[in-house]
């Protein structure tokens, strides 16, 4: 929830302590799903029905005695501890069997997905050549490259978080901005805002997190910027977007839990206030140079034409140009 805004200076802020307990405050968050603002929609583009040019994906077809694995087109192989009924005592042979039998096959990679009930066939695995590639709750992923005539090109686990703040401006250019209860600069103004959930889009997460600490509902108006850090929680790097978004309504509903206060503060005063972050007021001066100029950053929802799976696309806008697209659908 705690907005990464405040990260713009490394040589002031410790990335890792900020984000460990930012993390933990996460677990018991109250989140009341009837305060969330109705998600906008999105105009999607009708696109040609196209046919899967290939498959990403397909069961193997192996002897018994080898694990059965599902293949990707890069010739690698991905056995789901769950989709394999074998005892601890049989594992070690029926590994060897199947490090065989795909070496000759010309596979490359070997995935095994090992769930916590399985957490006897980590020592067998490493002892195998496998290494650890990553983890989550309740299973851990590990890894061997098969050629030895072609370099590991395999990529890297996930190694970036998002975060996003929410821009919220009223019609009395008014900010709203919080002051957190465990900041690392005391008493210091910011954008409401947080690390975005798997598989939520950016906006979603805004208006979410907006809500979550403010009690204030919103819609999308625009993304304003993003800013790219290195050095976060686990090591990874850190995207922060801004988006600007609309107020629905005005009134207070302050998370206790995180925020130690919150206002509506004038922009004149937030832009010249010595606890507001330099960072933290480029945002709003670069949204009103885009209120100014007519600019906005859109999202329209898409849908790839082969994989066949939605995406979020943004791009800029002009003012003239949206208002000539609602016309056209309205009329």
């Amino acid at each position: 929830m705690l907005a990464t805004s405040l990260l713009a200076r490394r040589n002031v802020l410790n990335l890792p302590a900020f984000n460990t307990w930012r993390s933990r405050l996460r677990i018991d968050r109250h989140r009341p799903s009837s305060t969330v603002a109705p998600k906008i929609p999105l105009k999607e583009v009708p696109q040609p029905q196209f046919t899967r040019a290939y498959t990403a994906s397909k069961a193997m077809d192996t002897p018994a005695d080898v694990f059965r694995g599902i293949t990707d087109r890069f010739a690698g192989v991905t056995v789901d501890g769950r989709e394999e009924k074998v005892d601890k005592g049989s594992f070690q042979d029926k590994l060897k069997k199947s490090l065989d039998f795909w070496t000759t096959n010309k596979n490359r990679a070997i995935w095994f997905r090992v769930y916590q009930e399985q957490a006897d066939w980590v020592p067998v695995l490493a002892e195998n050549g496998f290494d650890f590639h990553h983890a989550r709750t309740g299973v851990v992923t590990m890894y061997r490259w098969l050629p030895e005539n072609e370099s590991n090109n395999l990529p890297n686990f996930a190694h970036t978080l998002m975060g996003v703040g929410g821009l919220v401006i009223n019609e009395k250019n008014e900010v709203l901005v919080v002051s957190d209860r465990y900041a690392m600069i005391p008493n210091s103004w910011k954008l409401p805002g947080g690390y975005v959930e798997p598989r939520e889009n950016l906006i979603d997460a805004a208006i979410r997190e907006v809500d979550e600490e403010t009690g204030i509902r919103t819609e999308f108006r625009s993304v304003v910027s993003l800013r790219h850090a290195h050095g976060g929680t686990f090591g990874c790097s850190d995207l922060y977007v801004v988006i600007a978004l609309k107020p629905l309504n005005l009134d207070f509903k302050r998370c206790e839990r995180e925020i130690a206060r919150l206002q509506w503060m004038p922009i004149a005063e937030y832009l010249e206030h010595p606890q507001v972050h330099q960072t933290n007021r480029q945002f709003v001066t670069t949204f009103l140079d885009y209120e100014k100029r007519g600019l906005t950053i859109t999202c329209r929802d898409d849908v790839h034409q082969v994989l066949k799976k939605k995406y979020s696309l943004y791009y800029v806008e002009r003012e003239q140009q949206q208002q000539q697209q609602n016309d056209q659908e309205n009329s």
